[in-house]
């Protein structure tokens, strides 16, 4: 199977090139992605626990889903895609925001993105892939603030990051 690859982005998200997924997280380069956060009616956010079979973060808690766009793909389809292989449902999403960030893992890896944060609804169980993730919750996002606060451990990199954001949008708090 041939290694997927990820789209390179300059600071103003135009592309510049394609790389394959694992050099540019090597190479700590720049590239698209994006994060899917879905709630539901009671405004909790589903959260996934990543699979252990998973190169790097095995196990950590995160958002509903993430990975990159494919070339050609817009944000909302990549999206859509990535939520449908992973958490096993479809949503309608609307992208809130993007912004860069980096993130070093312990095994010498970084995420380097250029990440389009992406919201939708969804009022049932998932039927998760195995193969990416090994279980999901409900938690309103007040509780994953604390929660995170309490045991970073257990959360991704990049979630601890992304949520913070996502959080002052939610709640209209300004950036510091």
């Amino acid at each position: 199977m041939k290694e997927e690859q990820v789209i390179l982005v300059n600071q103003d998200n135009e592309q510049i090139g394609t790389m394959p997924k694992m050099e540019a997280h090597e190479k700590a380069v720049l590239h698209r992605a994006f994060s899917v956060f879905i709630t539901n009616d009671k405004g909790d956010i589903m959260l996934q626990q990543r699979a252990a079979s998973k190169y790097h973060s095995p196990l950590l808690w995160t958002n509903t889903c993430c990975s990159h766009q494919r070339v050609g793909e817009s944000n909302i389809e990549a999206g859509k895609r990535r939520l449908q292989e992973e958490m096993g449902f479809q949503a309608e999403l609307k992208e809130l925001f993007s912004f860069i960030y980096k993130a070093p893992f312990d095994n010498g890896l970084t995420e380097h993105e250029f990440d389009h944060v992406m919201l939708g609804s969804f009022n049932s169980e998932p039927n998760i892939n195995l193969d990416e993730v090994e279980a999901w919750k409900w938690m309103s996002p007040k509780a994953v603030k604390e929660d995170i606060s309490k045991n970073p451990s257990e959360y991704t990199a990049w979630f601890k990051i992304i949520f913070e954001k996502f959080y002052e949008h939610l709640f209209n708090i300004p950036a510091k």
